[in-house]
């Protein structure tokens, strides 16, 4: 994959004009976990456990395991009207009213991420990535970067999905219920 980005990437950057806007990448995706879908009946760690910042509220291990990853997870009961916990680093967890990134709120289907120092895939920037298999998963092909995040490399689009349960145990619980979708390789270009 990495060697692909790079090769796709030198070939526009070669061009007279540079990139000029134009980018190839590979899109993931990540979402917001659903606490209601961690459950021992579908193979999950429930346990319940507390962490720093979460006040003695208990939550199904593998649903913080998930927010960990994730950034934020949706909760079954609102703790002083927030409806969602969010990992603050390290150990630590915070309640908060909404998924956010950097550039404010997560809105499904439309907010991206990106690694933070690249150009001109930086925060703020909208983008339109044409492919059809983006499309069908997301119904959509136009994202705007408000998030970055340290585990993404260079070219990669992590694409917002939304909220969902998780689609299984293990591997699959960084993927939501609606979607098999791993990656997919697209063509990005920086709306002007």
């Amino acid at each position: 994959m990495v060697q692909r980005l790079a090769y796709e990437n030198e070939k526009l950057a070669r061009r007279p004009q540079g990139h000029n806007g134009e980018y190839f990448v590979v899109c993931t995706l990540y979402y917001t976990p659903m606490e209601s879908g961690f459950t021992f009946e579908r193979g999950f760690d429930a346990t319940p456990i507390t962490r720093p910042g979460l006040h003695g509220h208990k939550y199904p291990r593998d649903f913080l395991r998930s927010v960990k990853k994730e950034g934020f997870g949706r909760i079954i009961t609102p703790v002083n009207g927030r409806d969602y916990v969010r990992y603050n680093g390290g150990d630590s967890f915070a309640f908060a009213s909404k998924p956010t990134g950097g550039g404010g709120t997560l809105v499904a289907r439309f907010s991206a991420a990106a690694k933070l120092g690249q150009s001109g895939l930086r925060r703020g920037a909208g983008i339109e990535t044409p492919s059809s298999t983006v499309r069908e998963v997301f119904g959509s092909t136009r994202w705007k970067i408000v998030d970055t995040g340290g585990g993404l490399r260079r070219w990669q689009i992590d694409c917002y999905y939304g909220e969902d349960e998780p689609l299984g145990p293990g591997r699959f619980m960084a993927r939501p219920r609606g979607t098999t979708f791993e990656y997919a390789y697209s063509d990005a270009r920086i709306e002007k």
